[in-house]
């Protein structure tokens, strides 16, 4: 990240970094931290965490806030804890004109007490409010499930 953040400076925060850029994204749990918000990813076809690019901006609590509200309609988050939950570098492949190119995903812990009507947008073809020990029962994703288990210290 430091290199990411030496070598980019500024450009580390938009997308049109074609090498490596960052993004956010919110783990939220349920009021009783029994269950996770998860979404099914169009593009990816997997199912992960709210989330996106930062798009110039440098508050990556904000962009994970702005990206969540955007993709399922939730304002009234809580943040579990004041520091950074998880980061992740992972690859995203190429697509048409985009190269494969690498995220730094920071990401946050949040929980809700509304569990009700999601409102995805077009970027999920669907939610699921799951368990957190039926998790890999639809994901084998390394890092959703290291969010899993640290979820126990939250």
């Amino acid at each position: 990240m430091l290199y990411l953040l030496e070598d980019s400076k500024e450009r580390a925060f938009i997308r049109e970094n074609l090498n490596a850029h960052f993004t956010a994204s919110a783990w939220i749990l349920s009021s009783d931290k029994s269950k996770v918000l998860l979404l099914h990813h169009t593009k990816l076809d997997k199912w992960l965490q709210p989330g996106g690019h930062a798009d110039g901006e440098f508050d990556l609590l904000k962009v994970a806030l702005k990206e969540t509200q955007e993709e399922t309609g939730l304002v009234d988050l809580q943040l579990l804890t004041p520091e950074i939950f998880d980061i992740d570098i992972h690859i995203i492949p190429q697509r048409e004109e985009v190269p494969e190119h690498e995220h730094f995903d920071v990401r946050f812990a949040f929980n809700t007490k509304n569990e009700g009507e999601i409102q995805i947008n077009n970027e999920s073809k669907a939610y699921k409010w799951i368990k957190l020990q039926e998790i890999n029962q639809i994901t084998q994703e390394q890092s959703i499930l290291r969010m899993q288990q640290k979820s126990k210290t939250l």
